[in-house]
């Protein structure tokens, strides 16, 4: 009895031993150890980013230089969370670090491109950039986006926010719902600008993390002024690597994350930094659990958090898109890509751009021909009541840039009624039609005083012949005006540039859209121009039969 008594305690004690020796192999410890140890054992073939970032004793990372208690830069000098995490991460890697500056849109390009190895640049996890780049899990931080304005604005609900403008930053994942709401966008670069722009009221609204507002709310003549309206989209922060080359960086950044996790190396970096650690000190009481503290616990879904969902709803023929798009690399090696054409947003956005792009440009050219006429008829009237004021209007509008007059109208038009698309829209073509039908009107009245010299008596006869004398010149401004439709942008018309810039402000392929852009207006003015020489040969007969 006594010998299989023993031989079931052997095997007892060895199967113990066996899972305890398991278990010790399955810490994200020992599995980086020998992931460090095996790259670095070959250094002559280097398939991945990891062994080249060990091999050649350096790691490129990028982060921002903009972003107040995240990422700064005085001089030579990087403060902040995310490079105190890069250099942590270096640390441990046993290389050194090289900073790469990015933005919110180039953070994933320059990945693409090579020209850096791991982005940590306050970039959300949503699984729209899930195609684009392999995000690090666990995820090192988190926020939602919230709107900000002056306390005076009254926005309580999405229902407030459609039709204003708000400013933000290219590349910014709440983008998509901003203008999935009706809102227009004001883009930036760089997120640190908002601020300034919030106090010198060319924003009224600006969307960024409430991580990034924390900070200037801690300002109290910033806080007397501005308060956070609503908050939306609460998204996981994630470092990422590029999609292809960088599988073992990638599980090698995963790893190094649950350490630091569970260690408290995030908590404590964030400490340092005065940033919000609520969800740091959650998570390394997650990643201290046994389930979490694996190899593996990158993958189990109880541990990590996941991707927010901002997947749009494709259109019908966005599968034929991407074909397209394929075709186009892989038989013509050009990279076409055309975001308005694959969500429904993005394509309700393109199509209302055109048509109002179209109004647009019917309402220049009739403003500038009507102004034209009027202007001529006043400039070359005998009646020096008529004829001085319009002079002054003239010089005026020739002496102001298009911008500043685009400016004078659109605050006007908002003093009258409040500000909607429509509105934009009518503005602009009064500031197109004024600037460009004062210049044409001159030249009619030029063409009258000739006339008048000729000894042609005055009356419609007259008038009509001076039209003809002045068509090319009228024509010169037609055209001029159509060509300056694009500037409405500035103040918020839903034109085909400002639908365009809020279509890349959420999606890839800002070469492509701008060039389909420059194709429209082209075939526009070209059609313009066709139609304007009718127009001057009609004139010109006119002033023959005259």
């Amino acid at each position: 009895m006594r010998r299989p008594f023993l031989n079931g305690l052997w095997i007892g004690l060895l199967t113990l031993l066996v899972a305890v020796a398991s278990s010790r192999a399955e810490t994200p410890d020992a599995a980086l150890a020998e992931l460090l140890k095996e790259v670095r054992a070959d250094c002559t073939q280097p398939s991945d980013r990891l062994t080249r970032v060990l091999c050649g004793g350096r790691i490129r990372a990028g982060v921002r230089d903009y972003y107040p208690l995240f990422g700064t830069r005085e001089g030579l000098v990087r403060e902040g969370y995310e490079p105190d995490v890069a250099r942590a991460i270096a640390g441990r890697l046993g290389v050194e670090v090289d900073f790469v500056r990015v933005n919110a849109a180039s953070r994933i390009p320059l990945l693409a491109e090579d020209r850096i190895d791991l982005t940590i640049a306050t970039m959300g996890h949503n699984t729209q950039r899930d195609g684009q780049v392999r995000f690090v899990r666990p995820h090192y931080y988190q926020s939602e986006s919230v709107l900000v304005a002056a306390k005076v604005l009254p926005i309580r609900n999405w229902q407030d926010v459609a039709a204003r403008t708000i400013c933000v930053t290219v590349g910014n994942g709440s983008n998509a719902e901003l203008v999935s709401h009706n809102a227009r966008l004001m883009l930036f670069d760089e997120a640190g600008v908002l601020p300034d722009r919030l106090k010198d009221e060319t924003c009224a609204l600006a969307a960024q993390d409430d991580s990034f507002f924390a900070f200037y709310f801690t300002d109290p003549a910033f806080a007397a002024q501005f308060e956070q309206k609503m908050g939306f989209a609460q998204v996981p922060w994630g470092m990422a690597v590029a999609r292809t080359g960088s599988d073992k960086l990638a599980r090698a950044l995963d790893l190094l994350s649950q350490i630091f996790h569970r260690d408290g190396v995030f908590l404590e970096i964030a400490r340092k930094n005065r940033i919000g650690t609520a969800f740091l000190e959650h998570q390394r009481s997650v990643w201290q659990r046994p389930d979490c503290n694996t190899a593996i616990g990158s993958t189990n879904g109880a541990c990590v958090l996941p991707a927010l969902n901002a997947a749009l709803q494709p259109t019908p023929f966005a599968d034929r898109v991407n074909a397209v798009e394929e075709w186009f690399e892989r038989d013509l090696g050009l990279d076409l890509t055309l975001p308005m054409l694959k969500t429904v947003p993005a394509l309700s956005l393109f199509l209302n751009g055109v048509v109002n792009s179209l109004i647009l440009i019917a309402g220049a050219l009739t403003a500038t021909l009507g102004f034209a006429i009027a202007f001529g008829f006043a400039l070359g009237s005998e009646w020096r009541l008529l004829r001085w004021p319009a002079r002054l209007v003239t010089v005026t509008l020739q002496s102001s840039p298009i911008v500043l007059t685009l400016v004078i109208a659109a605050a006007f038009a908002n003093a009258i009624v409040p500000y909607s698309s429509a509105v934009a829209l009518a503005a602009a073509i009064l500031a197109l039609g004024l600037s460009n039908g004062s210049n044409a009107g001159q030249a009619v009245s030029e063409a009258v005083v000739s006339l008048h010299h000729e000894g042609h008596s005055s009356g419609m006869s007259l008038f009509v012949r001076a039209l003809g004398r002045s068509a090319t010149s009228i024509v010169s401004f037609l055209v001029n005006a159509a060509k300056g439709t694009p500037i409405a942008s500035f103040i918020g018309a839903p034109e085909l540039l400002s639908a365009l810039t809020d279509i890349t402000s959420f999606s890839s392929g800002r070469v492509t859209t701008y060039c389909l852009l420059l194709v429209f207006y082209t075939v526009v003015v070209m059609v313009v121009v066709w139609l304007c020489n009718k127009l001057r040969d009609w004139l010109e007969r006119g002033e023959a039969r005259a």
